[in-house]
């Protein structure tokens, strides 16, 4: 079978954890019913987006992967509904804390953790204060039995605008990009609206490395912070599938055909004509 149904969701988040789990899970129990094998919430859903401001107390919120109640009730929900569920989570690591990822499998296993690798710092996403540079590298993950193990590749948020981390999860084999995201208004000036700089980034990542993609942001005002959603769904050649506006809560879906992709990507040559004996530069640290 070379067809895989892949679904995003896009929904708002009070401070109250076991609320904002009960939300995605009933939204996951939709998109699964909708046909989902692979389904994406958005970034850190466990909560509000802390990043808006350094609080020290807030460290205390952090959890080791096995015991984080996100991770943990996503894996009883992926092993229940035989799905994938890449769920991000605000992981502690003996005195470290990071930005993870969890690519909880369809039999409720943990397949590995991926950590964020680029951290934002800026007026309401000042993330470098919580969260570590992920050590873990990029990763690349099999995903459902039922659609011949394709390889996702999954990228959190800020990584999202880095053409590196798509191009080197594409180079790991990665056969669809997701990016579960928090990103809205900028409090240092409100004239500046990102939404559709965020969505030209990835589709830009979907036409150059002729790949689907996949992403998934919240939506709602989290003291006087505005979250601008327009989740959305692109297949290889950039052409969105599947989109949700900048308040409504809910799911989308689409259905992927992965040998087509594979043939698209041959045809282009973008892998064929690489040069890197060029890209030295990109490595270099000036």
């Amino acid at each position: 079978m070379t067809e895989i149904t892949v679904a995003a969701l896009q929904l708002a988040f009070s401070a109250d954890i076991d609320a904002n789990i009960a939300h995605v899970s009933r939204l996951v129990r939709e998109a699964a019913g909708r046909g989902a094998q692979v389904v994406l919430p958005p970034e850190l859903f466990e909560g509000e987006y802390f990043c808006r401001v350094e609080d020290e107390g807030l460290f205390a919120n952090a959890k080791p992967t096995a015991e984080h109640k996100a991770v943990r009730a996503m894996q009883a929900l992926a092993a229940e509904l035989k799905i994938h569920i890449p769920t991000s989570f605000f992981e502690a690591d003996g005195p470290h804390h990071y930005n993870s990822l969890a690519m909880v499998n369809s039999d409720g296993k943990i397949a590995g953790v991926y950590r964020k690798s680029h951290i934002p710092d800026g007026p309401g996403y000042e993330e470098k204060f919580y969260f570590r540079p992920g050590n873990t590298g990029f990763k690349v993950w099999e995903g459902p039995d039922a659609a011949r193990r394709a390889k996702l590749g999954v990228g959190i948020c800020w990584d999202q605008w880095y053409p590196e981390t798509a191009r080197a999860m594409m180079l790991m084999g990665a056969e669809i990009l997701f990016y579960p995201t928090a990103i809205g208004s900028e409090p240092h000036d409100t004239s500046l609206d990102t939404a559709r700089l965020w969505r030209r980034a990835m589709v830009g990542h979907a036409v150059s490395n002729v790949v689907p993609v996949v992403a998934a942001n919240r939506v709602g005002v989290e003291h006087g912070q505005t979250f601008y959603g327009t989740s959305f769904i692109t297949d290889e050649r950039g052409d969105i599938l599947a989109e949700l506006d900048r308040e409504e809560e809910g799911v989308i879906v689409a259905t992927l055909d992965l040998d087509r992709v594979k043939r698209h990507r041959a045809a282009f040559g973008f892998f064929r004509d690489r040069r890197p004996e060029l890209y030295g530069r990109l490595v270099a640290d000036v």
